[in-house]
């Protein structure tokens, strides 16, 4: 039975789909000699190519594997940086089989919960919108916001012609030049969190993500530790975004 090229792949832990197709965009994929293009069906009798080395492919997923990491402020989510700044893939381990794919990312400003999942079509649903998990942060802005600010952050603030808001937002304490909140968004464009508090003239000045869906932060998790997930935190993972078992 054929599939498109991205989901075969991301069955079998070479990365998520939306990865994938910037992958195939890039003409770095070909199927049995000849470029992918987006949309094209396989199945797992195809000789495909990535950057011309040949790529093994099964009927299942490789694995369920997820991994929380506390990421601290400073370390990039790439693979690799020219530069040479601090990465998060250098900072987990490498998983038995496949490879670890990051659900969603963090700027390099920012700390917390990030996921790693070996499951390419996990990652692809926990970080499309259609399924609307909720990602929710601890956030320092400099002031008070005011309740007509925390009214134009609930019912949408526009940014690069599109409606952004939070779905939540809970004052926690602080005083003075700075204030602790707690927003939950549904999304997870870049730096989306700081822009929309800055759409309303404030700016943020410590960002923590300590929830993504059903997964909370740690108590005692020190920036730069990990842990994997326990097999029912998985299932619920997999549960929120209508996956069956894959193992």
């Amino acid at each position: 039975m054929s599939e498109k090229i991205q989901k075969v792949l991301a069955k079998n832990g070479l990365g998520s789909r939306r990865e994938i197709e910037q992958w195939i965009s890039h003409g770095r994929i070909k199927v049995d000699g000849v470029v992918a293009q987006l949309g094209a069906r396989i199945d797992d009798t195809a000789k495909v190519l990535l950057d011309d080395k040949p790529v093994r492919l099964n009927n299942i997923a490789v694995d369920d594997t997820v991994l929380l990491y506390h990421k601290p402020e400073g370390e990039l989510c790439t693979r690799h940086d020219p530069s040479g700044r601090p990465d998060v893939f250098s900072a987990i381990p490498h998983p038995k089989k496949g490879r670890f794919i990051s659900v969603g990312r963090l700027d390099l400003n920012t700390s917390g919960l990030l996921l790693f999942t070996t499951n390419g079509e996990l990652a692809h649903r926990l970080m499309h919108p259609s399924y609307g998990i909720e990602r929710e942060y601890a956030v320092r802005v400099l002031g008070v916001a005011s309740d007509i600010q925390l009214d134009q952050l609930q019912s949408g603030v526009l940014i690069d012609g599109y409606m952004a808001k939070f779905t939540r937002i809970e004052q926690l304490q602080g005083a003075g030049a700075n204030v602790w909140y707690r927003v939950v968004i549904l999304e997870g464009r870049q730096r989306e969190v700081r822009r929309l508090w800055e759409a309303v003239g404030l700016t943020v000045s410590r960002l923590i993500r300590i929830r993504f869906g059903s997964i909370q932060l740690p108590k005692g998790l020190e920036k730069g530790q990990f842990v994997y997930l326990s097999h029912k935190e998985v299932e619920l993972l997999k549960k929120s975004v209508n996956l069956a078992e894959v193992s």
